[in-house]
């Protein structure tokens, strides 16, 4: 990459982080490109060099943060030999649940506002590449699969939403648990 390419990225990524700070105080429809312009430190060209509308920031920055999410995710899972894995386990559990304390502020604003960052696709795709396996090795019934996902994967997303909500104060430890208690782990 040349250094006029690493500037224009960098660019970029200043305006996902923008928009990102603002929707923690602002709903994405009262946000402007002149406030996504003070934030990042750049000229309203310079977005319009980058984007036509904000829906393309969205858009880019939903594939930002989708991004940083599944290169943790595939540090942590081997999603090539996911089968014989509970995915409820410590050995998971730890390295996504430190990585969404150092994210917290991103999580939030997932969960506050998933239509904005399309958590029902995430979740689809997570279920079609990890789980669907995962659950094939517990001899979960084809028809009854997305129920199983549904119920886990809430109750999963529910005890971190609340951790979350409190500012991620309980250890992770605790949290994990909390979660292997009511999982498959303990099965």
């Amino acid at each position: 990459m040349n250094k006029h390419e690493s500037k224009y990225f960098n660019t970029a990524s200043y305006m996902d982080e923008a928009l990102l700070v603002l929707l923690e105080t602002k709903n994405y429809e009262f946000i402007t490109v002149k406030e996504i312009c003070k934030k990042a430190g750049v000229n309203r060209s310079t977005f319009y060099l980058h984007y036509e509308t904000m829906d393309d920031l969205l858009e880019e920055t939903v594939k930002y943060v989708s991004d940083k999410f599944n290169k943790k995710l595939d540090e942590i899972i081997d999603r090539s030999n996911i089968k014989n894995e509970i995915l409820t386990s410590r050995k998971y559990l730890y390295p996504y649940l430190s990585f969404i304390k150092e994210n917290m502020k991103i999580y939030r604003l997932m969960h506050d506002k998933p239509h904005l960052f399309k958590l029902n696709e995430t979740f689809n795709e997570l279920y079609k590449e990890v789980f669907d396996v995962a659950l094939t090795n517990f001899d979960v019934k084809e028809k009854e699969k997305q129920y199983i996902f549904a119920f886990y994967t809430q109750g999963v997303i529910g005890i971190i939403k609340k951790w979350i909500e409190n500012n991620c104060q309980d250890e992770i430890d605790i949290i994990i648990d909390i979660i292997e208690r009511n999982t498959f782990v303990n099965k």
